[in-house]
């Protein structure tokens, strides 16, 4: 699990999730368009493909849609479509070199944001057994 402040990605360097913001019991009660903006997030984020696709390329750093598609065992189209889905909110970023487009997250909150909920879920799942 990472610290709140500073996150290590594939690079090895350090990144500071969140600009200094009050903590969440501290903050006015969300508006209707902040939780609105928050459940789009959440929906967004919830999809087995696009988990699974954030988590490859935070483990490699940067990746191909080619390399995407064989560790997920999809087709390239299929993996290109969730990966602009991604990438139009800032989530992540790419580059194009020759035919190949190389995908990276830039956002390093979604990264805490997934290594949290990966911590409830063996949390919760050792607390049932």
């Amino acid at each position: 699990m990472t610290d709140d402040s500073e996150l290590v990605v594939a690079d090895g360097l350090q990144r500071s999730c969140c600009s200094p913001k009050p903590e969440l019991g501290a903050r006015p009660l969300l508006s209707c368009e902040q939780a609105g903006d928050l459940e789009g997030l959440f929906k967004l984020l919830a999809n087995d493909t696009r988990l699974r696709l954030l988590h490859a390329l935070v483990r490699a750093g940067e990746l191909c849609v080619s390399e995407l598609a064989a560790a997920l065992e999809m087709k390239p189209q299929a993996i290109s479509n969730q990966l602009q889905r991604l990438a139009g909110p800032g989530i992540l970023a790419s580059r194009r070199t020759g035919n190949n487009i190389y995908y990276r997250v830039i956002d390093p909150c979604v990264v805490t944001l997934i290594d949290r909920g990966l911590c409830l879920m063996e949390d919760n799942r050792a607390a049932r057994t």
